[in-house]
């Protein structure tokens, strides 16, 4: 069945192929079985099954989230309204979470995964990562990933959000069990392995232990790095091959040269980049400055922005306000932005079939209620998703 999306005032495609042309107009754009067909100028375009009238809207490809822990109950709205009155984050309300989520069922876990699923995709997510981590037992995490797999394949296991009460006196023996019994129960619903390094959560060298595990079971190394305060977790992001590190809220010039050495060496022909996934909600509801991402894109790094919907120092899930937050905050302008939040987190996944609408890519499209993507920074909070095409079955 294909699909033709007529009337389109701007296409956003983001073209890796035509890198000096990722904005069209006067074009039009055929998804055929869920890929993009064809693209080009509006009065050639070929006949189609069916067609959408954009009724002269933006076109941009679906956003890309590439960081959310969307399988928890409960909440921590007087955490919040603590923080609102000046009290700082710590990471140590992920505990509360994970007590609740223990005492859930699969089906109550369920339904509020599916809500939160189909939120993101209502505000134009076509691409949602999910990652373990308010389990911390064996049974747990793996439910959480088994679980977060019915609405996504982008899953990752993060044993190592924090150090359960029962293992404070005796952290190994916590990095043991992630490294073995956890790591194998949870392994064959995961794609990605990650680690909280920060205060209050994972040093350098335990991350270093657990996330050289997981690979060899297989497992692409992300990170959770720099959230707090500076720290070593970007080096070894990059050391280990990390398919992104995420937070960077305190990164260092080291850091900002280390990432870029990555992105350079890729385009060179070697390994991908260990991609900076910045997430300017969580400053925005934890009151922490926000990240600089105008030094990485002026060094030459890899930037994604992602959600990082969470139950504590976020609940949010809108893409859309995170590119907004992103241009008034960041320092990006808004076509840096918009590619972040879709390309960008498309290269945080490992993805080349996302993130764009060239030929060949999925047909992830999002018709939006606006002329030009611009808006999406020029009218925050303002609900400017039209259509979704696409999104993996979320929501569905």
């Amino acid at each position: 069945m294909s699909t033709l999306i007529a009337n389109i005032a701007q296409l956003v495609t983001l073209d890796p192929a035509e890198p000096d042309r990722p904005i069209r107009t006067g074009a039009a754009l055929v998804i055929d079985d869920g890929r993009v067909a064809w693209v080009g100028d509006a009065a050639a375009a070929p006949a189609a099954d069916t067609r959408i009238d954009a009724e002269g809207a933006a076109v941009i490809p679906g956003f890309v989230d590439s960081h959310s822990h969307l399988v928890f109950a409960g909440d921590r709205v007087d955490e919040f309204e603590a923080r609102m009155a000046g009290r700082p984050y710590t990471a140590g309300g992920i505990r509360t979470t994970v007590a609740a989520t223990g005492a859930a069922s699969d089906d109550e876990l369920r339904v509020r995964l599916r809500h939160l699923a189909a939120q993101s995709r209502g505000q134009g997510t076509t691409t949602l990562e999910i990652k373990s981590g308010y389990g911390l037992t064996v049974a747990d995490e793996a439910r959480a990933l088994r679980l977060a797999r019915e609405v996504t394949p982008e899953t990752t296991f993060l044993g190592a959000h924090v150090v359960p009460a029962e293992f404070v006196d005796d952290r190994g023996a916590y990095v043991d069990l992630v490294c073995g019994p956890m790591l194998a129960a949870c392994a064959p619903h995961a794609r990605f392995i990650d680690v909280f390094i920060d205060r209050g959560a994972f040093t350098v060298d335990e991350a270093r232990h657990i996330l050289s595990a997981g690979r060899d079971a297989g497992l692409t190394p992300r990170v959770h790095a720099a959230q707090l305060e500076p720290d070593a977790g970007t080096a070894l992001a990059v050391e280990l091959g990390a398919a992104s590190v995420d937070h960077g809220t305190f990164l260092t010039d080291d850091d900002v040269e280390v990432l870029a050495a990555s992105a350079r060496a890729e385009a060179a022909g070697g390994p991908p980049a260990t991609v900076a996934t910045l997430l300017p909600l969580v400053e925005f509801s934890t009151k922490q400055p926000y990240p600089d991402a105008r030094r990485l894109l002026d060094a030459g790094a890899a930037v994604a922005l992602a959600s990082d919907g969470n139950p504590g120092s976020n609940f949010s899930t809108s893409m859309p306000l995170a590119v907004a937050l992103a241009v008034r905050e960041l320092g990006m302008a808004p076509l840096e932005a918009l590619t972040a939040a879709t390309r960008g987190g498309a290269r945080a996944l490992r993805r080349t079939d996302v993130g764009h609408l060239g030929v060949g890519a999925r047909g992830d499209a999002v018709i939006l209620d606006a002329p030009d993507y611009r808006y999406l920074a020029y009218r925050p909070g303002v609900p400017l998703v039209r259509h979704v095409l696409g999104g993996e079955g979320l929501g569905r």
